[in-house]
């Protein structure tokens, strides 16, 4: 993909700067020019508004992660951004491929300390090099297909009408541009279709052809996990992924609880307390799950499954592995120090919560 992309540079380059005797040399070479530029690699880079710490800032959640990605086999992490998406995750980033561990708020308040270790381990033991979809050559590749669609994405053809009273003055040449416009709009529409789907499609054959790969690393990154955090909290962790739907919108409730005049006759959620209220909330749906009668035929024939092929999968998988103890556990000062340092992170998402909702 590199190799492609520097072609289309250079060919667009020379066909613009020595292609002048003609008309049709330089116009290609831009157009090869900007599909080069669509597929430039992505080195990555941390997300300005989400809020960052370093290890000096948190010694004690960096002590954990170290501990974490150390029983995995992984690299050590250099960052630690925060988020309000129910998810754990590593990426790269920057032209040394420093790893950046982003935490979801929502799932951290969710889940128990031990699970939380799950998670992490998981999410680490997922970024692995032998999951080729996060080296650096099919990684980068990935990525640069997949921004470059979205780049080309042009959506619905943009088709306007005329403003203007069709019996005012120059009404009919508004009309008569507006035509032409939407005319052009089209057929940049049909130009940009042919290398949006080229690119669509060779992304989704990377991704199938990287995809035993891609599954071989998940069950190692299970078995990580089951051996950081013990089987039993694997297994609770992984059922648990199906509170995603349902914090998040209870999040969204709250939000718009808090900006609405009508309050509610519960207690107000401020940016100090609404992960306290979403941990409570999270602990009532887990309660519910265990009083609602199971169904005799869940997927994988496994209690409390979530109901994805692929979870399922992995759920009945890690019931069948060899059974381990806990390898990392935290005592009550060691998780109040962690608690402490995610203080300022945690108001500042809480805050940006509700203000701005959630993206359901």
């Amino acid at each position: 993909m590199q190799l492609l992309t520097a072609w289309l540079f250079i060919s667009g380059l020379m066909l613009t700067v020595l292609g002048f005797r003609t008309f049709f040399q330089p116009v290609i070479g831009l157009l090869l020019l900007g599909l080069a530029f669509a597929l430039r690699p992505r080195l990555g880079r941390l997300d300005p508004d989400a809020p960052t710490l370093r290890e000096a800032d948190a010694p004690a959640l960096f002590e954990l992660l170290h501990r974490a990605a150390d029983s995995a086999g992984m690299r050590r992490v250099d960052a630690v951004q925060f988020t309000a998406d129910f998810a754990l995750s590593v990426i790269p980033y920057g032209l040394r491929r420093k790893r950046c561990f982003v935490l979801g708020l929502p799932l951290w308040a969710a889940y128990s300390p031990q699970q939380r270790i799950a998670a992490m381990t998981q999410a680490l033991g997922r970024s692995a090099p032998r999951n080729v979809r996060c080296g650096v050559v099919v990684g980068l590749a990935l990525e640069s297909l997949t921004a470059a669609a979205q780049a080309l994405q042009a959506g619905s053809v943009l088709v306007t009408s005329p403003s203007r009273n069709s019996v005012s003055l120059g009404a009919a040449a508004v009309a008569d541009g507006t035509q032409r416009f939407n005319a052009r709009s089209r057929k940049s529409e049909w130009l940009l279709w042919i290398p949006r789907t080229a690119l669509a499609a060779t992304a989704r054959l990377l991704l199938w052809l990287t995809e035993p790969t891609a599954r071989r690393a998940q069950f190692e990154a299970d078995d990580a996990s089951a051996r950081a955090a013990s089987s039993p909290v694997a297994l609770a962790a992984l059922r648990d992924r199906r509170l995603a739907r349902a914090i998040s919108l209870e999040m969204h409730r709250l939000a718009i609880e808090k900006r609405t005049i009508v309050k509610a006759h519960t207690p107000a959620v401020t940016q100090d307390n609404l992960w306290e209220v979403i941990s409570a909330h999270a602990a009532r749906l887990r309660e519910q799950a265990m009083t609602r009668p199971s169904e005799p035929h869940s997927p994988s024939g496994v209690p409390g499954s979530t109901g994805n092929d692929a979870d399922a999968q992995r759920i009945e998988r890690l019931v069948r592995s060899p059974q381990h103890p806990a390898a990392i556990t935290l005592d009550g000062p060691g998780r109040a120090r962690i608690e402490d340092e995610l203080h300022v992170p945690k108001q500042t998402v809480a805050q940006r919560v509700l203000r701005d909702g959630m993206r359901l």
